[in-house]
């Protein structure tokens, strides 16, 4: 027991540690971006500005005293209120300022022809406003010319058992309990792969990922949809907690997934949705209100059931039938086969997706 809370709290710490190292411990202005989307007419870009302190000497790369350093580097940080970041992507550049929190959020204009033989772009990323700031870059995907629908899914109890409210006990299974087989639900990574490459097994569609979590854990639900194999960046849309000593507690969010969700179907004004949620929470209620301000924008609804509660069922029946004028379906489903059997009918996935997502359940 006792080696294995060492090798727990040892990936822990790297995790923990890992925005630290693109210093290489001068300390100074950083720039943390997240992973990029858009299309190929403007993209987007969110981050965060931090000055953080130097490691003082040369401590040994990947070793254990250079690691607790970063540690404490990492709790002392602070984000950099008013600092100017140019972004440039290809030819086209913006200029954004960040928050009083530190963060920024980049929208380009893209007015020039980007590789169509690629899907993920790199973007860089410069701190006008500090002399130490150190340059960084972050890859912005941008579907390709055949992408046919986008898929927005949860997180929280719809691809992962244990969620961002319970980070402990999520990070315990990530490097405790075999990650790959335990986290996510049975199915999740060939239903989404499935979902990923469509019937044609090629077509790489956007899938984008929303969760009410901080942005701090983005390290960790990254480190888990690479476990899983869950495809694609992943491109995750996080929020801004806001936490202060004045106001020890998270802003509110209700509108985060369905904002999230707007902009979506106005970025990919061309192209259907397919929305995945669980029974948990109101996911079916968002989608729900999401399919009457856009009719026939949404394909499908896919919502797993997560509890043994008759009116939850029967209320997210009643949803089903709300929306089944407007041409979507909305399924609730126990199971991720359940969903891949639905989606193998209407068209959306080929019959080796489905025969995946079979046999990985």
């Amino acid at each position: 027991m006792t080696s294995q809370l060492l090798h727990f709290t040892k990936k822990l710490v790297r995790l923990f540690t890992r925005p630290m190292k693109s210093d290489k411990g001068r300390g100074g202005v950083i720039v943390q971006p997240y992973r990029g989307y858009g299309s190929h007419k403007e993209a987007f870009v969110m981050g965060r500005v931090f000055r953080q302190p130097g490691t003082g000497r040369r401590w040994e790369e990947g070793g254990t005293t250079r690691d607790l350093v970063d540690v404490a580097r990492r709790i002392i940080r602070r984000g950099v209120r008013d600092a100017r970041i140019i972004m440039r992507l290809g030819d086209a550049k913006t200029i954004v300022t960040t928050d009083r929190d530190g963060y920024f959020y980049a929208h380009i204009d893209i007015n020039h022809s980007l590789p169509t033989d690629k899907v993920w772009h790199t973007a860089s990323l410069e701190v006008l406003s500090e002399k130490d700031a150190i340059s960084t870059q972050t890859q912005v995907y941008i579907p390709p010319a055949n992408a046919d629908l986008i898929v927005i899914s949860d997180i929280d109890d719809t691809v992962m058992h244990t969620g961002v409210a319970n980070k402990l006990k999520m990070l315990y299974r990530l490097f405790m309990e075999k990650a790959q087989r335990r986290t996510a639900f049975p199915g999740v990574a060939a239903f989404y792969q499935a979902l990923y490459g469509g019937v044609e097994g090629n077509r790489k569609r956007p899938m984008l990922y929303v969760s009410r979590g901080p942005w701090c854990i983005y390290e960790m639900l990254d480190l888990f949809f690479n476990l899983n194999r869950i495809p694609v960046g992943p491109i995750l849309f996080l929020r801004e907690w806001g936490l202060r000593l004045s106001r020890p507690w998270p802003r509110k969010a209700e509108d985060h997934k369905s904002d999230v969700i707007r902009n979506m179907l106005s970025l990919y004004a061309d192209l259907p949705f397919i929305l995945i949620g669980d029974s948990g929470q109101r996911d079916p209620e968002v989608y729900t209100e999401i399919v009457k301000e856009h009719p026939e924008r949404v394909l499908a609804i896919y919502i797993r059931k997560v509890d043994n509660d008759p009116k939850r069922d029967a209320a997210i029946e009643r949803l089903a039938a709300e929306v089944s004028h407007t041409g979507c379906t909305l399924v609730l489903a126990d199971s991720s086969l359940s969903m891949a059997e639905h989606a193998k009918a209407h068209g959306y996935i080929s019959a080796e997706g489905l025969a995946s997502v079979r046999e990985e359940q």
